[in-house]
């Protein structure tokens, strides 16, 4: 079973990257721990400051990976691009953030993206991917 994991914009600089929001994690190492967390999975992971090719992978793993867990960073609030590009595919998509968005500025509250994603795991840190990744193994078609 195939799962795309894919980030936006900054999300190349978690670890470094205001790190009272967003920890001081690196995104290789939650990714290297769910990939042994879970042997069986194919975790295919790809990060973008690009919203074209943000779109570019949803198109290309939308219609083979069994799911995506999305985090579009910025771009949620301002890209119906990406939403479009979401709602055109087959596969689910579960959108990640790491902050709890509703708590932070207000242009954050609204996400272009979450009506057409199978779900949203807000303000949980890097265990939203995880937990994405789980609903995914038991949820998503092979």
């Amino acid at each position: 079973m195939t799962i795309l994991i894919l980030n936006g914009p900054n999300l190349n600089l978690l670890g470094t990257r205001e790190p009272e929001i967003y920890g001081t994690e690196n995104f290789e190492s939650a990714v290297a721990s769910m990939q042994k967390a879970y042997p069986e999975l194919n975790l295919v992971y790809i990060q973008s400051n690009h919203e074209g090719e943000l779109i570019d992978a949803l198109q290309q793993y939308g219609f083979l990976a069994a799911g995506i867990v999305f985090n579009p960073g910025g771009y949620t609030h301002t890209s119906v691009a990406i939403r479009d590009a979401v709602a055109a595919i087959k596969c689910p998509v579960i959108e990640v953030h790491i902050s709890n968005t509703a708590a932070r500025e207000s242009f954050r509250h609204h996400s272009m993206i979450a009506p057409v994603c199978a779900g949203s795991i807000i303000g949980l840190g890097l265990d939203g991917y995880r937990l994405g990744v789980e609903w995914l193994l038991r949820n998503a078609a092979n």
